[in-house]
């Protein structure tokens, strides 16, 4: 486990599914108000995250990584995933951050510098020595916070499908220390 201020971050259990889908969904509707339709963040369904993530963290095959940020008194305030990229044109030893979310109250804290410090830490466990991350072009609190760290954009963009449409997506890069 890694301590920080007042969070704790640690990997997650199977029983932390609620929680992170509690907190996947809260950080969506504050973190993407001005980038995507009210319709489609009211929609989120915490039910609905909860299997999807009860799903993976119950997966022994699963070479997904799933850590949390414990705020006090032993409340989930975020989560982040890593695992092998998704991208095709990346080399093998490259690893994926596919998630990272805090709730509004967390952000600012050091509940995320701590997650993104344990997320690349464990690619490097991992056996990467390279990391990507994909964020909305227009997430301008994300990007810089992932610049203050080191990621850098490598001019790679995409699009990613929403239900109500595609939203410009960038590809970040960071080498992960072994």
């Amino acid at each position: 486990m890694t301590a920080t201020r007042e969070v704790v971050i640690r990997p997650a259990i199977a029983r932390d599914a609620r929680a992170i889908a509690e907190v996947h969904v809260a950080s969506w509707r504050w973190a993407y108000a001005d980038d995507l339709p009210a319709s489609l963040l009211d929609g989120l369904s915490v039910d609905e995250r909860e299997v999807a993530h009860r799903r993976q963290l119950e997966d022994p095959a699963t070479p997904v990584r799933v850590v949390v940020a414990e705020g006090p008194p032993g409340r989930i305030v975020g989560f982040a995933s890593t695992g092998p990229t998704r991208d095709e044109d990346a080399p093998p030893e490259t690893g994926e951050l596919f998630a990272i979310y805090l709730l509004a109250e967390a952000a600012g804290a050091g509940a995320g510098r701590a997650l993104l410090e344990r997320a690349t830490t464990d690619l490097g466990a991992a056996g990467f020595t390279r990391a990507t991350l994909w964020v909305l072009a227009s997430n301008g609190r994300a990007r810089r916070f992932y610049e203050r760290a080191g990621w850098v954009w490598d001019g790679t963009t995409g699009e990613h499908r929403f239900d109500c449409g595609n939203r410009p997506i960038v590809r970040y890069v960071v080498d992960v220390p072994g």
